[in-house]
């Protein structure tokens, strides 16, 4: 498993944001512990960027004249934002070349639309990974299990043929989107209290949207605030649920790569670690 991480994406953050330094920072540490090791990303161009979203959006965002309590102009987001993103297309790369990837970089990017940013996300990195892979790698399912509905993703990802997008989210929640599916976006909002037990077979259903579009290659926004002590959502899954997640993308048998998006406990280095060892079986 190729894991990308660099400690540049450790050095912004806002008082009181749950999106912190520290969540990627722990996670870091602990899958060192176990016997990880990191490759260092490089930033991604503006013409990468420039697949996915628009240059007024690209142009904010170097400028930092944009207002989002949630999404905070801080200095040199733009230039973390582009290595957060590198790290998505190089966990692609790896994966075209026949290795499992996975970027542990913030900020993450399923909420960052064609135009807009938002919800913590500035560029929608598994979004632009994915275009970026598409001449070489075919059809291309992203999969995401998130909380939150990834609107960013659909908003650029609907319509685009070769692309399947399936979300399985907490719904109502943050966006409030992603309440049916369309097109080629495969949208399955879930209750708050979910059982791991239920959402696993809801997963599975999704699962088969996406062995019946028959992709190439599997691109997945991995959120683990779904997470039972999540602060900031409300389903029920337990640690050792991720390892059957990444057990059941694994049994897609299709070369995979992932993306860290949402997650907030204390415990997300241990969820992330349940995730990996799944995907590695």
């Amino acid at each position: 498993m190729k894991i990308f991480f660099s400690s540049q994406c450790l050095k912004y953050s806002s008082p009181g944001h749950p999106e912190s330094p520290a969540r990627v920072n722990s996670t870091h540490r602990f899958l060192a512990e176990k016997g990880y090791s990191f490759t260092e990303p490089s930033p991604c161009s503006d013409d990468d960027i420039l697949a996915a979203h628009s240059r007024a959006l690209l142009e904010r965002v170097r400028s930092g004249d944009f207002f989002d309590l949630d999404t905070p102009s801080l200095p040199n987001i733009f230039e973390i934002a582009k290595l957060s993103v590198g790290g998505a297309i190089e966990a692609a790369t790896h994966c075209l070349e026949g290795e499992k990837a996975f970027s542990l970089m913030r900020p993450p990017g399923h909420h960052a639309t064609r135009e807009n940013l938002g919800g913590f996300c500035y560029f929608n990195n598994i979004a632009i990974a994915a275009i970026k892979s598409k001449k070489k790698a075919g059809k291309i399912a992203v999969i995401d299990f998130d909380c939150h509905h990834g609107n960013g993703t659909e908003d650029i990802l609907l319509g685009r043929e070769g692309f399947l997008y399936l979300s399985l989210h907490q719904s109502p929640l943050y966006p409030g989107t992603g309440l049916r599916s369309r097109d080629n976006c495969i949208n399955y909002p879930v209750p708050s209290e979910t059982s791991p037990e239920e959402f696993l077979y809801i997963f599975e259903k999704g699962l088969d949207d996406v062995r019946r579009f028959a992709p190439d290659m599997i691109a997945v926004s991995a959120g683990f605030d779904s997470y039972r002590l999540d602060p900031i959502t409300s389903l029920s899954l337990e640690k050792e649920t991720y390892g059957t997640i990444g057990s059941m993308i694994a049994g897609l048998n299709k070369p995979a790569f992932s993306v860290l998006e949402g997650g907030y406990s204390k415990d997300l280095a241990e969820c992330v670690y349940q995730y990996l060892k799944g995907l590695e079986e």
